[in-house]
Parts: structure tokens; C-alpha cells; sequence
């Protein structure tokens, strides 16, 4: 417990303690002066520890959760949807903090919906669906295992061929618009594309939520 700091989805906490008391209580319970760093970090996330649970908003709840659990600086901090119920300015003010710890040498793990949010501050990810674990490497291995991803305007909505070559698996055609994956190398896509009258071309890498579309839709597929 000492060197464990844990938030749950859903705090709860007995309405009639207020921050300093839960800090002085959680304190005894792992055996640490959580008063000595507990005040420095409710500052840092705008919390007066004097309020009671009681009055409480839910992101003030959240906010006594964090301070909780990161004010006896674990090793290991475990965290569930951590920047619920925060504005963003306190939620960037916790992602710093998180990268100071990390940078420090803590572990820190959490789960999330938010996926730009894991984006900015995971070096590894793990993905589950129906509750089983479908991808688990860093993001750049993610991506690298991933088809690139071709968004293509057409110079005009007719000029557009009726199909793609072999090595673009077309997602979606909007208008002008096509968007999709490439299979092959991308030297053939920009030979062929050199051939056509296509107004602008990107090539990249997907963004974390893209992937995570694409090991849900390969269940979906698989089912």
C-alpha cells in the first residue's frame, strides 16, 4: 500500500471528512506523511482541503482522489480515467505532473477513453475489447505494424477513376474525397499518383484512435 497509489472510477468517500482529514487518515493507513506533499499538490490542482466531502463537486471529489493518490509518491500509481470531471487547466496541470513522475522513474498506469489524452502521455499501450487484451507494444510499434493511411482530393469529383489501384484499399469515397489504406509500398502510389489529376495527396502514420478502430472493427469483422 505504501508504494501504491490508486484513484477509482468512482471515488467514495465518508461526507463528513473534508482534504485534510482524508489526508491525515490515508496517510496512517500507508504509513506516510501525506500532510507534507498533500497541500503542495491540492494548490497545484486548485482544491481546498478544508471543504467537506459532503460539498463537494465531482470534480472536486476527483481532485481530493488524485491528491490522495499521488501525495505519498508511489512507485507505482494507478489511476481509472484520471481527468474526469476536470477543466482543462487542471488537466493539463496533471499530465505535467505525470510526466514528472514518469521522467523520475515512477510507473505510472492508467486507463482511458480519452485517446488523445493516452497519446500525449503513454510510451506503451494496451488495447482490450470484451474484456480481452487485443494489442499491447509501444504506439510506434502500433503504428509501425499499421497500414498507412491515403487521403486523396480529386481534381474534380469526374475525374476520379471508377477504382482504386491494387495497393489502396479505399475506406470511403465523400465527393472529391478518397481515404483509405495503403498496401503496398509507397513509391507505387506516388508513381501512380504522378499519373492522375489528383489536386493534393497525404500519406501518414494513424493517429491512436484510428488504431483503436481498427482492432475493434477486426472483431467486429472476426465475429
Amino acid at each position: 500500500k505504501a508504494d501504491v497509489g490508486y484513484l477509482p472510477g468512482d471515488l467514495r468517500l465518508p461526507s463528513w471528512m473534508n482534504g485534510g482529514e482524508a489526508l491525515r487518515i490515508f496517510g496512517m493507513i500507508r504509513r506516510r506523511d501525506m500532510l507534507r506533499q498533500g497541500p503542495d499538490l491540492a494548490e497545484r490542482f486548485a482544491l481546498d482541503l478544508g471543504v467537506r466531502v459532503s460539498e463537494m463537486s465531482r470534480g472536486m471529489r476527483q481532485k481530493l482522489g488524485l491528491v490522495l493518490a499521488l501525495a505519498h509518491r508511489p512507485r507505482l500509481l494507478i489511476l481509472d480515467e484520471p481527468t474526469a470531471g476536470l477543466d482543462p487547466l487542471i488537466q493539463e496541470a496533471l499530465r505535467h505532473l505525470l510526466r514528472e513522475m514518469a521522467a523520475a522513474g515512477h510507473t505510472v498506469f492508467f486507463s482511458s477513453h480519452t485517446l488523445g489524452e493516452v497519446e500525449q502521455l503513454c510510451e506503451r499501450v494496451a488495447i482490450l475489447r470484451e474484456g480481452r487484451l487485443v494489442a499491447d507494444a509501444s504506439l510506434e510499434e502500433l503504428r509501425r505494424r499499421s497500414q498507412r493511411e491515403v487521403t486523396i482530393l480529386w481534381n474534380g469529383e469526374a475525374s476520379a477513376p471508377e477504382n482504386p489501384p491494387p495497393f489502396l484499399r479505399l475506406a470511403a469515397r465523400e465527393g472529391r474525397t478518397w481515404s483509405g489504406h495503403l498496401a503496398g509500398p509507397v513509391r507505387e502510389l506516388l508513381v501512380w499518383a504522378a499519373s492522375q489529376p489528383i489536386e493534393d495527396i497525404r500519406i501518414g502514420h494513424p493517429d491512436l484512435e484510428s488504431l483503436f478502430r481498427r482492432y475493434y472493427r477486426q472483431g467486429s469483422d472476426a465475429s
